[in-house]
Protein backbone atom coordinates (compact mmCIF):
# COMPACT_ATOMS: atom_id res chain seq x y z
CA UNK A 1 0.00 0.00 0.00
CA UNK A 2 2.72 2.43 -1.04
CA UNK A 3 3.01 4.76 -3.99
CA UNK A 4 5.68 3.85 -6.53
CA UNK A 5 5.01 6.61 -9.06
CA UNK A 6 3.21 9.90 -8.55
CA UNK A 7 2.38 12.37 -11.30
CA UNK A 8 0.99 15.49 -9.72
CA UNK A 9 -0.54 18.41 -11.54
CA UNK A 10 -3.60 16.99 -13.28
CA UNK A 11 -7.11 18.23 -12.65
CA UNK A 12 -9.36 15.86 -10.74
CA UNK A 13 -11.65 15.61 -13.78
CA UNK A 14 -8.99 14.31 -16.20
CA UNK A 15 -9.66 10.74 -17.31
CA UNK A 16 -7.31 7.99 -16.17
CA UNK A 17 -6.67 6.83 -19.73
CA UNK A 18 -5.73 10.36 -20.81
CA UNK A 19 -3.29 10.66 -17.93
CA UNK A 20 -1.82 7.22 -18.66
CA UNK A 21 -1.33 8.10 -22.32
CA UNK A 22 0.49 11.26 -21.24
CA UNK A 23 2.67 9.54 -18.66
CA UNK A 24 3.74 6.82 -21.10
CA UNK A 25 4.61 9.39 -23.77
CA UNK A 26 6.59 11.82 -21.61
CA UNK A 27 10.28 12.53 -22.04
CA UNK A 28 10.78 10.78 -18.68
CA UNK A 29 7.93 8.23 -18.92
CA UNK A 30 6.53 5.76 -16.45
CA UNK A 31 8.37 2.55 -17.26
CA UNK A 32 6.47 -0.66 -16.77
CA UNK A 33 9.15 -3.34 -16.25
CA UNK A 34 9.17 -6.38 -18.52
CA UNK A 35 6.85 -9.06 -17.12
CA UNK A 36 4.92 -6.50 -15.03
CA UNK A 37 1.58 -4.89 -15.84
CA UNK A 38 -0.35 -1.73 -15.17
CA UNK A 39 -3.70 -2.57 -13.61
CA UNK A 40 -6.46 -0.75 -15.45
CA UNK A 41 -10.17 -0.66 -14.83
CA UNK A 42 -12.78 -1.31 -17.50
CA UNK A 43 -12.39 2.23 -18.86
CA UNK A 44 -8.89 1.47 -20.13
CA UNK A 45 -8.08 -0.17 -23.43
CA UNK A 46 -6.65 -3.66 -23.15
CA UNK A 47 -3.02 -3.51 -24.29
CA UNK A 48 0.16 -5.51 -23.79
CA UNK A 49 1.08 -4.00 -20.43
CA UNK A 50 -2.34 -2.64 -19.44
CA UNK A 51 -4.36 -5.47 -17.93
CA UNK A 52 -8.08 -4.86 -17.61
CA UNK A 53 -10.91 -7.09 -16.36
CA UNK A 54 -12.94 -9.31 -18.63
CA UNK A 55 -16.19 -7.67 -19.70
CA UNK A 56 -19.50 -9.34 -18.93
CA UNK A 57 -17.94 -11.48 -16.17
CA UNK A 58 -18.53 -11.08 -12.42
CA UNK A 59 -16.03 -8.58 -11.08
CA UNK A 60 -16.63 -7.00 -7.67
CA UNK A 61 -15.48 -8.71 -4.49
CA UNK A 62 -19.01 -8.59 -3.10
CA UNK A 63 -20.18 -10.72 -6.03
CA UNK A 64 -17.87 -13.54 -4.94
CA UNK A 65 -19.00 -13.65 -1.30
CA UNK A 66 -21.65 -16.31 -2.02
CA UNK A 67 -20.03 -18.28 -4.82
CA UNK A 68 -16.36 -18.83 -5.58
CA UNK A 69 -14.99 -18.27 -9.10
CA UNK A 70 -16.32 -20.89 -11.52
CA UNK A 71 -13.91 -20.48 -14.45
CA UNK A 72 -10.61 -18.82 -15.47
CA UNK A 73 -12.21 -15.49 -16.38
CA UNK A 74 -14.08 -15.21 -13.08
CA UNK A 75 -10.93 -16.06 -11.13
CA UNK A 76 -8.99 -13.46 -13.12
CA UNK A 77 -11.63 -10.80 -12.45
CA UNK A 78 -11.81 -11.73 -8.78
CA UNK A 79 -8.07 -11.30 -8.37
CA UNK A 80 -8.07 -8.14 -10.51
CA UNK A 81 -10.78 -6.74 -8.24
CA UNK A 82 -8.76 -7.70 -5.15
CA UNK A 83 -5.77 -5.78 -6.47
CA UNK A 84 -7.91 -2.76 -7.36
CA UNK A 85 -9.30 -2.88 -3.84
CA UNK A 86 -5.76 -2.45 -2.47
CA UNK A 87 -5.36 0.62 -4.67
CA UNK A 88 -8.67 2.05 -3.41
CA UNK A 89 -7.61 1.34 0.18
CA UNK A 90 -4.29 3.11 -0.40
CA UNK A 91 -6.00 6.25 -1.64
CA UNK A 92 -8.54 6.01 1.18
CA UNK A 93 -5.78 5.88 3.80
CA UNK A 94 -3.94 8.76 2.11
CA UNK A 95 -7.07 10.94 2.21
CA UNK A 96 -7.85 10.00 5.82
CA UNK A 97 -4.30 10.80 6.95
CA UNK A 98 -4.16 14.06 5.02
CA UNK A 99 -7.62 15.66 4.87
CA UNK A 100 -6.17 18.63 2.98
CA UNK A 101 -6.17 16.53 -0.20
CA UNK A 102 -9.60 15.01 0.39
CA UNK A 103 -11.43 18.25 0.94
CA UNK A 104 -14.24 18.99 -1.47
CA UNK A 105 -13.88 22.72 -0.90
CA UNK A 106 -11.95 25.04 -3.16
CA UNK A 107 -8.28 25.09 -2.10
CA UNK A 108 -6.75 28.28 -0.75
CA UNK A 109 -3.41 27.52 -2.36
CA UNK A 110 -2.03 27.95 -5.84
CA UNK A 111 -2.12 25.02 -8.26
CA UNK A 112 1.66 24.52 -7.91
CA UNK A 113 1.41 24.53 -4.12
CA UNK A 114 -1.43 21.99 -4.18
CA UNK A 115 0.63 19.77 -6.51
CA UNK A 116 3.52 19.94 -4.04
CA UNK A 117 1.18 19.18 -1.13
CA UNK A 118 -0.08 16.04 -2.89
CA UNK A 119 3.50 14.89 -3.59
CA UNK A 120 4.55 15.58 0.01
CA UNK A 121 1.52 13.68 1.35
CA UNK A 122 2.38 10.67 -0.85
CA UNK A 123 5.99 10.70 0.40
CA UNK A 124 4.85 10.99 4.03
CA UNK A 125 2.28 8.25 3.48
CA UNK A 126 5.01 5.88 2.23
CA UNK A 127 7.18 6.71 5.22
CA UNK A 128 4.32 6.23 7.68
CA UNK A 129 3.39 2.86 6.13
CA UNK A 130 6.86 1.69 7.12
CA UNK A 131 6.75 2.93 10.72
CA UNK A 132 3.06 3.09 11.69
CA UNK A 133 0.69 0.51 10.22
CA UNK A 134 -2.42 2.18 11.66
CA UNK A 135 -4.89 -0.74 11.80
CA UNK A 136 -7.79 1.45 12.99
CA UNK A 137 -7.31 3.72 9.98
CA UNK A 138 -7.25 0.70 7.64
CA UNK A 139 -10.41 -0.69 9.29
CA UNK A 140 -12.19 2.66 8.87
CA UNK A 141 -11.29 2.82 5.18
CA UNK A 142 -12.33 -0.82 4.68
CA UNK A 143 -15.75 -0.11 6.24
CA UNK A 144 -16.25 2.87 3.96
CA UNK A 145 -15.27 0.88 0.87
CA UNK A 146 -17.69 -1.92 1.78
CA UNK A 147 -20.51 0.61 2.17
CA UNK A 148 -19.95 2.12 -1.28
CA UNK A 149 -22.27 0.90 -4.00
CA UNK A 150 -20.63 -1.23 -6.67
CA UNK A 151 -19.74 0.77 -9.72
CA UNK A 152 -20.79 -0.71 -13.01
CA UNK A 153 -18.39 -1.30 -15.83
CA UNK A 154 -18.68 1.23 -18.64
CA UNK A 155 -20.80 0.07 -21.54
CA UNK A 156 -18.93 1.81 -24.34
CA UNK A 157 -17.15 -0.46 -26.76
CA UNK A 158 -13.55 -1.24 -26.06
CA UNK A 159 -11.02 -2.53 -28.55
CA UNK A 160 -10.57 -5.97 -27.01
CA UNK A 161 -9.25 -7.31 -30.26
CA UNK A 162 -5.74 -6.13 -29.42
CA UNK A 163 -4.19 -9.54 -29.82
CA UNK A 164 -1.22 -8.99 -27.53
CA UNK A 165 -3.31 -7.69 -24.63
CA UNK A 166 -6.01 -10.32 -24.82
CA UNK A 167 -3.54 -13.17 -25.26
CA UNK A 168 -1.60 -12.02 -22.18
CA UNK A 169 -4.85 -11.63 -20.25
CA UNK A 170 -5.97 -15.13 -21.29
CA UNK A 171 -2.58 -16.67 -20.47
CA UNK A 172 -2.61 -15.13 -17.00
CA UNK A 173 -6.22 -16.23 -16.42
CA UNK A 174 -5.55 -19.83 -17.46
CA UNK A 175 -2.34 -20.07 -15.43
CA UNK A 176 -4.21 -18.75 -12.38
CA UNK A 177 -7.03 -21.22 -12.99
CA UNK A 178 -4.61 -24.15 -13.33
CA UNK A 179 -2.91 -23.24 -10.05
CA UNK A 180 -6.29 -22.62 -8.38
CA UNK A 181 -7.79 -25.95 -9.40
CA UNK A 182 -4.61 -27.92 -8.61
CA UNK A 183 -4.45 -26.56 -5.05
Amino acid sequence: MKFTYVLGGWEGTASDSRILKDVLGREDPLIIPQGKYYLGDAGFMLKGQIITPYRGVRYHLKEYSRRAPQNPRELFNHRHSSLRNVIERTFGVLKKRFPIIASGTEPHYSFDTMTNIVLACCILHNFLRGVDNDESLLAEVDRELMEQPMDTMPTQAREDDHREGSSIQDAIAYEMWTNYTNN
